[in-house]
């Protein structure tokens, strides 16, 4: 099992910048992938950006040249730095790992609100 909690979430005015963060209850070394989902009102939870265990980042489109995810293993935590907000990025964001043993396990944090004004 492993817990994750967000923070950082608020209300930020269109072109601002928030940073998330996910902390971890295990280790990131036991953690095969770790980033972020979000789902907007009346859409479905979509990827954000996602880090993978060998170091590679994937980034949805829309994101790409604003949001950058980066990670402290000796915290268990990611973070995820957003710049140039937009309206279109108000959603719930959810932290998401993922572990691989026998299965693949799927672990999700409660969510934390993001809201932009424009």
């Amino acid at each position: 099992q492993v817990q994750l909690v967000e923070s950082g979430g608020g209300l930020v005015q269109a072109g601002g910048s928030l940073r998330l963060s996910c902390v971890a209850s295990k280790s990131m070394f036991s953690i095969n992938a770790m980033g972020w989902y979000r789902q907007a009102p009346g859409k479905q939870r979509e990827l954000v950006a996602m880090l993978g265990s060998g170091g590679s980042t994937n980034y949805q489109d829309s994101v790409k040249g604003r949001f950058t995810l980066s990670r402290d293993n000796a915290k268990n935590t990611v973070y995820l730095q957003m710049s140039s907000l937009t309206p279109e990025d108000t959603a719930v964001y959810y932290c998401n790992a993922v572990v691989v043993t026998t299965r693949t396990n799927y672990y999700w944090g409660k969510g934390t609100l993001v809201t932009v004004s424009s």
